[in-house]
């Protein structure tokens, strides 16, 4: 069975328990990305979903990019495999773009994707 972790930082952030059940994947869904990080020592998933905050009115710009950029580390590290899959505003699209330019993003999907939309992404990756 894969494993998929999420990390629900948005109120858009999409529910898809029932595909990920149909598809075999086991879903661990944070609400904090310091548990995320402390089940990352535990748990390598196959997969992380995660929502992308661009900073606009913090420090985001001179440090850090969004929100999940200390996740994102954190993955490389114990989780280099795991396939990044990223939910968006179209406001922030150019800002993703950035961010795939410091990590490895499988996929990025707009808020209100489908099912079917998110399907395609979890089967494009290899067995």
């Amino acid at each position: 069975m894969k494993i998929l972790f999420s990390l629900v930082e948005s109120p858009f952030h999409p529910n898809f328990a029932a595909l990920y059940q149909r598809l075999g994947i086991f879903e661990a869904p944070f609400s904090s990305a310091r548990n995320l990080h402390k089940a990352l020592h535990k748990q390598t998933p196959d997969f992380f979903v995660g929502d992308f905050i661009y900073g606009w009115a913090n420090n985001y710009a001179g440090t850090n990019l969004s929100n999940l950029d200390v996740t994102l580390a954190t993955l490389q590290r114990f989780a280099p495999k795991a396939k990044v899959i990223v939910f968006t505003q179209p406001s922030d699209e150019p800002h993703v773009l950035k961010l795939r330019e410091l990590f490895d993003v499988h996929a990025v999907l707009r808020y209100s994707a489908s099912e079917k939309e998110m399907q395609a992404v979890l089967e494009l990756t290899p067995e």
